[in-house]
């Protein structure tokens, strides 16, 4: 990264307050009311609404600023120097948008939200069992992004001044205009572009609006289970974590001067690295995870959020491949120690 310039990493998702229960008392009781699953990530219905003041009343919620990418963007700047990153999105005008500035005021991360006058700022609400958690996401607000604000004189110049954008897959449920709008300038000024596959259901729901994007990944990020989701609505015929890695590598690339980098976590098990080829099969990389006691493991939400942290910054700042990845890890072991994405 270049000394001087400021806000070279341009991120853009769903910024969300998300409602932890931190006394672990959302048993599998609590899941079962709402139709939940352990470990699982899905957007909300209306028999969900009624969670997220239940897990205030009844649960002593602690409030967190989060939805993924913002978890990334802060993960980032913790690394980054300062004034590297900006984040986008769309918050409602409230006390809880006045929360998420706080909160990323604090850790120096320039925010610039679209402010929507109507829906209420966007929800996540976790219930923790164990070291297993599962959310439920009501958008609100997160879902009225507009490309215009994108668009707009003194946002456009954010991006035109950023040379890396970090784009979190649950946003092609939102505007994948203005995804594509960060993609094309990437792929048109040799800019680095990086999408997160999210959760399974972006792949399994939203399979036509990711696949618009795919030309444009530079680097993609995702989990097993997110791999395993891709491959199923592809039709790969495949559950081997690596040959879908190498599937994802391959794939049809807008900006051919720089290979495909896919990125797949699986837990404590070694993180999957495939690099496309110009020609020939692509290369493959496995790296051990960092070791942790699990009676150090306080929360693992928002671990994937700050491995994507830790490594975009490590690509921000021209590491290697090998040390980006030990970056994430790092971040990565980190946050799992304390509750949240904090």
């Amino acid at each position: 990264m270049s000394g001087n310039q400021e806000y070279t990493l341009l991120c853009l998702e769903n910024p969300l307050l998300a409602l932890a229960d931190i006394q672990g008392q959302g048993d599998a009781k609590l899941l079962e009311k709402y139709g939940m699953k352990p470990n699982d990530a899905i957007l909300a219905e209306e028999k969900h609404m009624g969670l997220y003041e239940d897990l205030i009343n009844n649960h002593d919620a602690k409030l967190i600023a989060g939805g993924a990418a913002q978890n990334t963007a802060r993960g980032a700047q913790y690394i980054l120097p300062p004034n590297s990153v900006v984040y986008i999105g769309c918050v409602g005008k409230d006390k809880y948008a006045d929360i998420l500035n706080s909160a990323v005021k604090e850790v120096g991360l320039r925010v610039e939200y679209r402010v929507d006058e109507q829906a209420p700022t966007g929800r996540c609400g976790v219930i923790i069992t164990g070291h297993d958690r599962s959310m439920c996401t009501d958008l609100a607000a997160a879902n009225c992004y507009k490309i215009d604000h994108l668009k707009q004189p003194e946002i456009w110049k954010l991006v035109e001044q950023a040379k890396y954008y970090y784009v979190g897959g649950y946003h092609l449920t939102v505007s994948v205009p203005a995804i594509l709008a960060l993609a094309e300038e990437a792929a048109g000024k040799n800019k680095v572009f990086i999408l997160s596959l999210s959760a399974p259901f972006i792949p399994e729901f939203f399979k036509d609006q990711l696949d618009q994007t795919a030309p444009y990944w530079d680097y993609v990020i995702g989990n097993e289970t997110e791999a395993l989701a891709y491959a199923k609505s592809h039709n790969l015929g495949t559950e081997d974590i690596t040959s879908i890695a190498k599937s994802l590598a391959v794939l049809p690339k807008k900006n051919t001067s720089r290979p495909r980098t896919v990125i797949i976590t699986q837990g404590t098990d070694p993180t999957i690295v495939a690099i496309g080829q110009s020609s020939g099969e692509p290369t493959v990389k496995t790296f051990p995870v960092h070791e942790i006691d699990k009676k150090e493991i306080n929360d693992t939400n928002g671990a994937g959020d700050a491995f994507a942290g830790g490594f975009v910054a490590g690509i921000v700042e021209g590491k290697s491949l090998e040390q980006a990845v030990d970056m994430g890890q790092w971040l990565a072991s980190l946050s799992i120690r304390q509750l949240g994405p904090s």
